[in-house]
């Protein structure tokens, strides 16, 4: 089971590796995308094979796994069945022994049980197969019983038992001839048993034929006074029958009598209960009748409350609405007066402004040829001022003439 463990282990690994170097090749292939018929058909191949691949691991381990619950399956019936034949076991260590010591049997159950028992432990330290696999056992069988048990069946079981040493097979062998004899002293033990069953089984219904014999007067005699006790018994109920019969007519009657009585007084109450009715109904009805007036009578109050509370609230709501219109009158005209006031100011200070500018505004002729002559300032600059007590002045810095404003 080991060797196989790491032969699926190794197989598994194979299998995934070749997948993983699949899909970096398609990934390699991926990074340089080439927009070509070629290149395309050659990603379509490389993914059908990575799918492929995946496709056919994934049914290789499925098959593997339905493999293995199906084995489970059996293992688990197995281990009921078993666990079901050594609760039998169990059950007849028990019941066994008693019945055969009452019957006096010479054979000993308990050296039946004990082989049995001696069989079932061996089973259990070795197993069915005496620790081999179905598959070696099943070989190892089909060699020996070829070859009849003779030693000459080792070298050939070499050849199909791969793994298995000349040492592992004469041990598997010896188990074998010892697991033979446990089952055959077994089956012998349990068939002794069932003889002797039989056999204290057909002495004990012979016993019983005797006994059978014997008791046929006593029970005739039995059955004799047993059928006068039931003939004097079926008439003494008769008897009782009758008298039960006479006194539940009586009680009937009686019970008839009583129901007729009953069925009037519950008439008669019924009328007086339909009068009370009637006279709680009339009742009721003039209790409804004062009461509906009392309500019209209040609604009709009600009304005329309301409506004097809203002809009140026309009133004054008129009362609001004209001092409201007083206010807004009042407003209206101080906006008003405001207004003409400002107005009034405007105009005044419109007036004021014009006199002022009737006294600043000048005449002024326009004469371009201003444009082109020198300003005050300039001819002031430029005027000759004569000789000065501080010597010739050699240079005097000014700031440099703009080209566009040179030869003006």
């Amino acid at each position: 089971m080991t060797n196989n463990r790491k032969t699926e282990q190794m197989k598994v690994q194979q299998q995934l590796a070749k997948i993983h170097h699949n899909v970096k090749r398609f990934q390699g292939q991926l990074k340089d995308v080439k927009p070509t018929p070629e290149f395309i058909e050659k990603l379509r191949e490389v993914m059908e094979e990575v799918e492929d691949a995946i496709n056919v691991f994934k049914e290789e381990q499925r098959q593997l796994y339905e493999n293995l619950l199906k084995e489970e399956k059996v293992v688990t019936q197995e281990i009921s069945a078993v666990e079901k034949k050594m609760e039998i076991w169990a059950r007849n260590l028990i019941v066994i022994p008693k019945t055969a010591s009452a019957k006096g049997s010479s054979i000993k159950p308990d050296n039946v049980l004990v082989e049995i028992a001696e069989f079932e432990k061996f089973l259990q330290q070795t197993g069915r197969q005496g620790g081999w696999d179905d598959f070696d056992h099943k070989n190892f069988l089909k060699v020996w019983i070829k070859h009849k048990g003779k030693p000459s069946f080792i070298d050939e079981a070499l050849q199909y038992l791969v793994g298995r040493t000349q040492e592992d097979i004469v041990q598997h062998e010896q188990w074998y001839q010892e697991f033979l004899f446990l089952e055959k002293r077994q089956k012998e033990a349990i068939q002794k048993w069932k003889t002797e069953k039989q056999q204290e089984k057909v002495k004990l219904m012979r016993m019983q034929a005797q006994s059978e014999a014997e008791l046929d007067a006593k029970q005739q005699a039995k059955e004799e006074a047993k059928r006068l006790r039931v003939e004097k018994e079926r008439k003494e109920r008769n008897f009782q029958l009758q008298l039960w019969k006479k006194e539940k007519e009586l009680e009937f009657a009686q019970e008839k009598e009583k129901q007729m009585k009953e069925e009037a007084e519950k008439m008669k109450r019924q009328r007086k209960e339909n009068q009370r009715r009637l006279k709680v109904k009339k009742i009721l009805e003039d209790y409804a009748k004062q009461k509906k007036e009392e309500e019209e009578f209040l609604q009709l109050e009600s009304q005329m409350r309301e409506q004097a509370e809203r002809e009140e609230k026309q009133r004054l709501v008129a009362r609001e609405i004209s001092r409201f219109q007083e206010r807004d009158f009042h407003k209206l005209e101080f906006k008003l007066s405001e207004k003409q006031m400002k107005n009034e100011m405007r105009d005044e200070r419109e007036k004021r402004f014009a006199k002022l500018k009737e006294k600043v505004e000048a005449q002024i002729q326009r004469d371009p040829s201003r444009l082109f002559k020198p300003t005050k300032g300039w001819e002031e600059h430029t005027k000759d001022v004569g000789k000065s007590d501080g010597g010739p002045m050699l240079y005097l810095p000014h700031r440099a003439i703009p080209s566009w404003r040179k030869g003006i």
